[in-house]
Order: structure tokens, then C-alpha cells, then sequence
């Protein structure tokens, strides 16, 4: 099958449904007061309707212009039979369950995300508890009460986090009318994300795992998992081992090869890995400390230039690189007052 990119006359987040393979195509949908801007879902014409990776999030602009783009083809949200969502964050999942309210479709989630769905299905929980546990043993402990209070009296809404129709396993995923995606497990983004390669078209529906000019958050979960970097680094040795393919990102423009991308990721990871050693041989300890250190985003910030809920991702981010670290043998970590502290060995 011959593959093709398409991305439009403009920029990638710009509406519409663009053909990026035969009867596959990119649909940007629009994410509120957020620096990605906009999330693609891929939909996926077969003889029984439309199977769509990715859902997008649950706002009325998102809905409004996968209706739009829908009309393009021809088709309605009606049309939609099955949603296969690459991981549970609210700007993949969410739209996907409250559609199949309205149309019966069959949503599926990767069984690795359960953990993280049964917490957020608690009636109880507050938002961010556990993040804000982190950012104390983190050392950062003025942007946790920041968080804490700005998150005070936010509850979701529990139709926007109901449990999937089935929960996917690696292995093969015949769709009507021939066309195989296999599901790979890919942790690190989250603990449960898949992509789902086309082998015989040569596309990778790859969600956050591999995108193609900014590099996926690590260890930003409401359930943290151990390694969340070292988890990440062999999900993307696991993806380059196979057959190269073209990259159908969530977040920015198709790309022509993922195998190109992985090796541009593995690279900076090992970069940050270095740095962060650095970080901490130059006398930062704990893990905020560490992160002021270091050089943020494309445009390089300092981490006092990022807003509150950037800052939390960056603190995440350096202690998954520290982690990963202490796990190589290269730092050792120690406790001290409840806040984690990191050194040569």
C-alpha cells in the first residue's frame, strides 16, 4: 500500500480531515488553554464505519469540529463504530466515552492504564493528590501548595472517566475490511500506552510515545510507576526494532519515519541524562533543585520562567531522569526529611 503525507496548506493544527493514506485520515481537534494546541485523531474508514484512534478531549469546540471534519468525508459522529485509544489522558480518552454514550461505540484502553482509571473513578479523591505528594519529596514544596490550592474545589466529571469496553492487550487487531493494526505496549508517557502499527500500510498510530518536534512528559502520573524513563527508553527500542514506518503523531505533523525520530529522542534523553548528572556533581540535591538547573523547552527557559503547571511537569522530568540515574549506578538517593536527595556515589 503507498503511503503519503498530507498535511494541509497550513499549520498542523489547522481543522479539517486530511488524507494521510488511503482511507486513513489526520483530524485535528482543539485542546482548551493548552500549549500543544491541538490533538490528532486518526480516523479509519472500513466497510462498517469508522474506527478512530484517539478521541480527543470533551469540550464543545472538539466536538464541534470532529463533527465538521467528519462532514468532509461524508460521515457523522453516528458513523463512528469503534474508538482505539493509545492512553487515558483526558485529551485522548475523554470524548471517546462520552461519544459512546450518545452512539454505542466500543471504546478500547490499554489494560496497563486500569490502575490509573480506578483512581480516577474515586468519588472522593482530590485532584493531583498524588503529584502533590511528589512535589514535596521533590523538594518543591512552595508549587505544591500553589497546586494544591488551585486545584481546590475542581472535581471531574465521572461520565468523562467511565470504564472502556474492552481492555487491550499486545496482539493483533483485525479491522472490517482486511486492514491489521497491531497493538505493541509502549510504557513510559503512561504506564499502559500503546501504539498500533499498520504493518502491511507501513503507519504508526503512535499517540505520545514518539512525536515528531517536541519530546512526550515523563513520570507525570497520578499512579507513579517505578522507571517511568527507563520504561520509556525500551518502548522506544521496542518500536525501532520494528519495520519503519511513517509517523502519525497525536501532537504535531506527520512525519516520514519513525525510525529517524526514535533516534532523535534516545539522543536527547541520553543529553538530559548527562546534564542532570552535572546538575548534581555542580551541588544540586534535590530533584527541584536539580530541574533549576537545567534548560527548559525549545526556547530555553529556566525553570522560573515556566508557569505552575509546566514547572510540575519539568520537577516530574528530572526525577525520572534521576531515577533512571540511581538505577544505572550513576547517583545514589537518600531521604532526608521526607524530601529525596540525590549525590555521587
Amino acid at each position: 500500500m503507498t503511503t503519503y503525507v498530507s498535511t494541509g496548506s497550513g499549520a498542523w493544527t489547522e481543522p479539517g480531515a486530511y488524507e494521510v493514506a488511503p482511507g486513513v485520515h489526520r483530524v485535528p481537534l482543539p485542546l482548551p488553554d493548552d500549549g500543544l494546541r491541538a490533538i490528532n485523531v486518526y480516523v479509519l474508514t472500513t466497510p462498517d464505519g469508522l474506527v478512530l484512534v484517539d478521541g480527543g478531549w470533551a469540550i464543545p469546540a472538539s466536538r464541534e469540529a470532529l463533527s465538521a471534519s467528519l462532514a468532509e468525508l461524508g460521515a457523522t459522529v453516528g458513523d463512528i463504530t469503534r474508538f482505539l485509544v493509545t492512553h487515558v489522558h483526558r485529551d485522548h480518552y475523554t470524548q471517546a466515552v462520552v461519544l459512546r454514550q450518545e452512539t454505542g461505540a466500543h471504546v478500547g484502553l490499554g489494560l496497563g492504564e486500569k490502575p490509573v482509571l480506578d483512581l480516577l473513578q474515586e468519588p472522593d479523591r482530590a485532584p493531583l493528590e498524588g503529584q502533590i505528594a511528589g512535589l514535596r519529596a521533590a523538594g518543591a514544596t512552595e508549587l505544591a501548595e500553589l497546586i494544591g490550592e488551585r486545584s481546590k474545589g475542581h472535581r471531574v466529571d465521572p461520565r468523562q472517566w467511565e470504564s472502556p469496553d474492552a481492555w487491550l492487550e499486545p496482539g493483533l487487531l483485525p479491522l472490517p475490511g482486511g486492514r491489521v493494526l497491531n497493538a505493541v505496549a509502549t510504557p513510559g508517557h503512561t504506564a499502559g500506552h500503546l501504539v498500533f502499527h499498520d504493518l502491511e500500510g507501513s503507519l504508526l498510530f503512535a499517540g505520545d510515545h514518539v512525536l515528531p518536534t517536541i519530546t512526550p512528559s515523563i513520570g507525570f502520573e497520578p499512579v507513579l510507576s517505578p522507571d517511568p524513563l527507563g520504561a520509556f527508553l525500551r518502548s522506544l527500542a521496542l518500536v525501532r526494532e520494528r519495520p519503519d514506518a511513517l509517523l502519525l503523531p497525536a501532537h504535531g505533523p506527520v512525519a516520514p519515519s519513525v525510525h529517524a525520530r526514535v533516534d532523535e529522542l534516545v539522543a536527547h534523553h541520553g543529553r538530559r541524562l548527562e546534564q542532570t548528572e552535572t546538575a548534581c556533581a555542580a551541588g544540586a540535591s534535590s530533584v527541584f533543585e536539580v530541574a533549576g538547573q537545567l534548560i527548559w523547552t525549545r526556547r530555553e527557559h529556566r525553570l522560573a520562567d515556566l508557569d505552575p503547571f509546566n514547572t510540575m511537569l519539568a520537577v516530574f522530568e528530572t526525577g525520572a531522569h534521576l531515577e533512571l540515574l540511581v538505577a544505572q549506578g550513576r547517583l545514589a538517593m537518600a531521604v532526608e526529611d521526607g524530601i529525596e536527595q540525590y549525590g555521587s556515589i
